[in-house]
C-alpha cells in the first residue's frame, strides 16, 4: 500500500529554484509542487502530513565518494554498508556511490559482484557502484563495455599507490581510450605515486616517523604535475575526466586551464580540505593520525582557492571520500611508521551540515550548496532527475532541514562506526530534521525509522555533461 504523503509550508531549494511550495509524493516519487497557500495546494489530500514551516524542504544528499567496508593496508574501513548508510542518512545524504575494487590478477566481474554481495539487503538508502580499475588488460577493457551496459559507468583508476592499485601512463590510456567509446566516466586519483614512495623511503629513513611528514611527503607539486599528466593522457584518448579529491591550489589551477580550453575535465573536493588542514596532522601524541587521507590535508592557505573553484564552477562536486578507520587498532598500525597508518577520514555524516555552515559563513550560496552536494554528482554521475532534485517524477528523496538548530559535531553523537570525529567539537548551524528516502520515513524529527534493505542499487546512465 503506497502512502500518499503531503510536506506542506518549506522553503524548497533546489540547485536551480527557491520557492516556498507544498511538495505531494506518491508510490515513492514526487507527484506535484504548488506554491504553499494556492489553490492547488489547497485542494491536495494525503494520508501523512508533514509540516516544513521555517524549514528548508531539499533534495536528498548525493555522495558520489564513499569507501564501505574497503580492505587497505591490512585492515578494513570500519563502516560497514549498514553503518555507513544508516549515518549517511542522518546527515541528510539520500544515495552514495560506492568504489567496488578489481584485485590484480581478477576480473572486474569478480570485484562487483563481491560488492553487490556487501551492500545487498544491508543500506538504508540508496547505492551505486563506480569500479576500480587495479589491473588494466585486454580482459579487463573487453569488460569495462559490459559495466556501461549493466549501470556501472565510471572506472576510477590510481596514478598512486604502486603495487597496490597503480596503473602506469600505458594502461591509463588504454582505459581511457575505452571509456571513450563506451561512454564511461575515467575518475582518477592524481598523484604521483612513484616519486612520492621516494620521498616516503627518505623521510623515513632521516627517522621521521610522525602523522605530519605524511602531509610532507605527499606534495602538492605532485599532485599538480599527476593532474597535468592525466587531463593530457585524456586529451589524447579523446576521453572525459574527473579527478577526485582535489586538494591544492595548484591541481585546481590544472583542472581551471584545462576547463578554459573547453575539455571535459571535472574536478571534485571533500570536506576535509575545506575545514581541515595541516595543523590537523601535526597534532600531538599521534593525534594526527587521525587526520592521514590521500591526497593529504594542506597547508590552510590553499582552502580560499578551493572555495573559489566551488564558486567559478571549475571545482564541480563536494563528495566525502568517506573511508573510516578507527584510531584505536587501525590508525594505530602506523605508531613509529606514518605510511603504514590506513588512509582515510570518516565524513558521510557531516557534509551537508559543513556545506550549509559554508553558506552561512559566505563562501557559497544556498542553491550552489544543493548544486555541488545534490544536482551536479547525480548529472555527473547518471542519476538526474531521478535523484539530485525535487520534480515531478523524481524519486522522494527528500530533506527537511532545520537552518536554525545549533550543534556540536561530537564521536559522542554521530551515528558513524569510529571512534572519533574529524570535527570535534566544532560547532555548526543547521541540523537534519526528517530524511525520505523514495516516500519512506528514514530519519522522522531526529529519530531513525528506517531499515536495512530499504536502499537499492540503482544502475546509472552515463555523465550527463558530455
Amino acid at each position: 500500500m503506497s502512502i500518499r504523503t503531503l510536506i506542506r509550508g518549506g522553503l524548497v531549494v533546489t540547485a536551480a529554484d527557491e520557492l516556498h511550495a507544498d511538495v505531494l509524493i506518491e508510490d515513492g516519487r514526487v507527484a506535484a509542487l504548488a506554491a504553499h497557500g494556492s489553490a492547488a495546494a489547497a485542494a491536495w489530500t494525503a494520508d501523512r502530513t508533514i509540516d516544513a514551516t521555517g524549514k528548508y524542504v531539499i533534495p536528498g544528499g548525493v555522495d558520489a565518494h564513499t569507501h564501505m567496508e574497503l580492505p587497505f593496508g591490512g585492515t578494513s574501513a570500519s563502516d560497514t554498508f549498514e553503518t555507513g548508510t544508516r549515518a549517511a542518512a542522518w546527515g541528510g545524504t539520500t544515495t552514495i556511490v560506492d568504489f567496488a575494487v578489481q584485485s590484480v590478477g581478477h576480473a572486474l566481474r569478480e570485484g562487483l559482484d563481491a560488492w553487490y554481495a556487501k551492500a545487498d539487503g544491508q543500506c538504508a538508502i540508496d547505492y551505486a557502484f563506480h569500479m576500480i580499475l587495479s589491473d588494466v588488460n585486454e580482459h579487463t577493457l573487453k569488460e569495462m563495455d559490459l559495466l556501461v551496459e549493466e549501470g556501472v559507468t565510471s572506472f576510477k583508476l590510481f596514478m598512486a599507490y604502486p603495487g597496490v592499485f597503480h596503473s602506469d601512463d600505458g594502461q591509463i590510456l588504454r582505459a581511457m581510450q575505452r571509456a571513450s567509446g563506451n561512454g564511461g566516466l575515467i575518475m582518477m586519483h592524481a598523484e604521483n605515486g612513484i616519486a612520492i614512495d621516494v620521498l616516503v623511503e627518505q623521510a623515513l629513513a632521516r627517522g621521521e616517523t610522525d602523522p605530519r611528514h605524511h602531509g610532507e611527503v605527499r606534495k602538492v607539486l605532485l599532485e599538480a604535475e599527476a593532474t597535468h599528466r592525466a587531463i593530457q593522457l585524456a586529451r589524447v584518448a579523446g576521453s572525459p575526466l574527473y579527478v577526485v579529491h582535489v586538494s591544492a591550489e595548484e591541481a585546481v589551477a590544472e583542472l581551471a586551464a584545462a576547463r578554459d580550453k573547453g575539455l571535459p575535465v571535472f574536478g571534485e573536493t571533500c570536506p576535509q580540505y575545506l575545514f581541515l588542514s595541516t595543523d590537523n596532522l601535526a597534532e600531538p601524541d599521534f593525534q594526527g593520525a587521525k587526520y592521514v587521507c590521500s591526497t593529504p590535508l594542506r597547508p590552510r592557505e590553499h582552502q580560499a582557492a578551493l572555495w573559489r573553484g566551488l564558486r567559478t564552477n571549475d571545482l564541480q562536486v563536494v563528495s566525502t571520500d568517506h573511508c573510516p578507520f578507527c584510531f584505536r587498532g587501525q590508525k594505530e598500525l602506523g605508531r613509529g611508521d606514518f605510511s603504514k597508518i590506513p588512509n582515510g577520514l570518516p565524513g558521510v555524516e557531516n557534509r551537508m551540515d559543513l556545506l550549509h555552515q559554508a553558506v552561512l559563513d559566505g563562501h557559497i550560496s544556498r542553491r550552489r550548496w544543493i548544486e555541488i552536494a545534490c544536482a551536479t554528482p547525480a548529472r555527473m554521475f547518471g542519476l538526474y532527475p531521478q535523484k539530485g532534485t525535487i520534480a515531478p517524477g523524481s524519486d522522494a528523496d527528500i530533506v527537511l532541514y532545520d537552518p536554525h538548530a545549533e550543534q556540536v559535531i561530537s564521536a559522542e553523537t554521530h551515528h558513524m562506526n569510529v571512534d572519533y570525529s574529524a570535527y570535534e567539537g566544532k560547532r555548526i548551524t543547521g541540523r537534519v530534521d526528517t530524511v525520505l528516502s523514495r516516500g519512506e520515513l528514514v530519519i522522522d524529527q531526529r529519530e531513525f525509522t528506517g531499515r536495512a534493505g530499504h536502499g537499492v542499487f540503482i544502475p546509472r546512465s552515463t555523465c550527463q555533461y558530455l
